[in-house]
């Protein structure tokens, strides 16, 4: 006699989704939030909260997004320190293999010298240097390495609007050393969308040998060029960042993008920067054919009166 099995039926594999959830479900709500949900990264815990409702009660509990925030960006446990709000706040991050350097930095923008200069923040005083693990480049290998190793974030926060964004490419977009001084300069980028098309948020991190021979990081900035490579001033700026914040799209395309996916846009500069050369070699040729109309005219007028 040949003997068939009967698949399980639907009722039957409901029947055990439901087990299984009420026994997860039975569990004590302290042990979930104390002991389960405390072990997962961010990405996790966003998943975790939109599998069932009780897991997203359970998930939303503050306390675990502050340690998630922390732990991800360290500078962010540092604002709860700060004083009365500022107009601007930088919480950067800085990793090179296990080390991590980490500040916060507060930024006015209501005087007139700040909206009408170009828009500049420094991290580090002027006299300010911060050791690092890097070795000191000998040649291509370790320009690579650091390129491998470094990333950076750079979190700007506006407290007033309740506005952040993330202005770095989080792994450099190119690490050059000076052939002269020896410096090293890492750049990270992003993409931003103007009123006038779009602008290139560049932070350069500039390091320097020390007698140890290990590098120092001697300066940390970010400035905001056009197209052109301008840069803007501190007025614009701010209207660019703000929007970048609140999430707004520019001509087309979308208003903020990471370095790496910044293409198009070095395309579009590559084209201008072209178009401007046969722009200016056009307005030479006619300017060399306009002088010697000139002095051919002038010595006719002289040999043939």
């Amino acid at each position: 006699m040949i003997s068939s099995t009967a698949p399980p039926s639907a009722a039957t594999a409901t029947t055990a989704e439901e087990d299984s959830t009420t026994s997860f479900s039975s569990l004590h709500p302290d042990i979930i939030e104390a002991h389960i949900l405390p072990r997962l990264d961010g990405i996790t815990l966003a998943a975790t909260s939109c599998s069932s409702t009780t897991l997203r009660h359970h998930s939303s509990q503050d306390h675990l997004w502050s340690k998630t925030c922390h732990s991800t960006w360290p500078s962010t446990s540092r604002l709860s320190s700060l004083t009365p709000p500022s107009e601007l706040i930088s919480a950067v991050d800085i990793h090179y293999q296990d080390k991590i350097f980490t500040k916060v930095r507060e930024t006015e923008t209501v005087t007139g010298w700040f909206r009408c200069s170009p828009f500049r923040i420094d991290l580090l005083e002027p006299k300010e240097v911060v050791p690092t693990p890097m070795k000191h480049p000998d040649g291509d290998d370790t320009c690579t390495a650091i390129s491998n190793d470094m990333t950076l974030s750079w979190i700007l926060i506006d407290p007033i609007r309740r506005l952040v964004v993330n202005l770095s490419s989080h792994k450099p977009i190119t690490v050059q050393r000076h052939w002269l001084t020896g410096e090293v300069q890492v750049r990270f980028a992003s993409i931003l969308a103007a009123d006038r098309g779009h602008v290139q948020c560049g932070i350069v991190v500039t390091c320097g040998g020390s007698e140890e021979g290990e590098m120092q990081m001697r300066e940390i900035s970010l400035e905001i060029e056009d197209m052109d490579g301008m840069h803007i001033n501190g007025k614009e700026s701010l209207g660019i960042l703000q929007r970048a914040m609140e999430g707004k799209k520019g001509k087309g395309e979308t208003e903020y993008k990471k370095g790496r996916g910044g293409t198009k846009y070095l395309e579009v500069k590559k084209e201008r920067k072209e178009r401007k050369v046969r722009t200016e070699g056009t307005l030479d040729i006619l300017c060399v054919a306009f002088g010697v109309s000139c002095f051919v005219a002038f010595w006719s007028f002289i040999l043939f009166r």
